[in-house]
């Protein structure tokens, strides 16, 4: 019989979905894989694209988690200083078999403290605030640090979750995952990158980033 593992993503107010949904799906085909959606509450919990998502656990529900996930999105910043978020990450974190991030969710991980001295990955418009918690960025669609494992900007999730498949279960179990989703990405356009995009594109975007995102304080 296939041992549990527990996967938990947190959920909350302004999420880019697709940060948790594409390495969910991918996860939740890995044998005993059990999916977790976490929030405060039970409430449906609206995301970044206008529809909501129904969390499974609240923090006091959620069991002892296998693998921990932060996806990212604009509502990640207004949790930076939440200290109930906080120590139901921090409590989790520290007996987690893997800490993980997808986008920006990397920086909720920073505020806790557990990504000093590890490398990371995150969303390219902000990865660079990565150093302020300790952290070393790095530009790549995967990275992985000892037992942090995290994705770079939004679709990069599904490779993450890949790459965690492979982890918990094996190259073969992700090898079949990858074709049971069709995972071949071929886009229609070369811009999803700054680099690929140039810099007028990459300028537009920062800028839009920056009008969305809420004051810190």
């Amino acid at each position: 019989m296939t041992a549990p593992i527990h996967i938990g993503f947190l959920i909350y107010p302004d999420v880019t979905q697709l940060d948790a949904a594409g390495p969910a799906q991918v996860l939740s085909r890995v044998p005993g894989a059990i999916i977790h959606m976490v929030w405060k509450t039970l409430d449906p919990v609206e995301t970044d694209a206008g529809f909501s998502i129904l969390p499974t656990d609240t923090f006091d529900s959620c069991p002892d988690l296998d693998v921990v996930c932060i996806p990212g999105g604009m509502g990640q910043m207004a949790l930076m200083g939440d200290g109930e978020v906080l120590d139901f990450l921090k409590r989790q974190g520290g007996q987690a078999r893997y800490i993980t991030s997808v986008c920006s969710g990397s920086l909720l991980w920073g505020a806790t403290g557990l990504l000093k001295g590890y490398k990371s990955a995150c969303h390219w418009a902000f990865r660079e605030m990565l150093p302020r918690f300790g952290a070393e960025p790095v530009a790549e669609r995967v990275v992985r640090d000892r037992n942090r494992i995290s994705g770079g900007g939004v679709t990069a999730g599904i490779d993450f979750g890949l790459t965690l498949a492979a982890e918990l279960a094996g190259e073969d179990v992700a090898r079949k995952i990858q074709l049971l989703i069709e995972y071949d990405p071929k886009p229609p356009f070369d811009a999803g990158s700054p680099e690929k995009a140039g810099p007028e594109l990459a300028a537009k975007v920062r800028a839009e980033f920056a009008s969305a995102a809420p004051a810190q304080t």
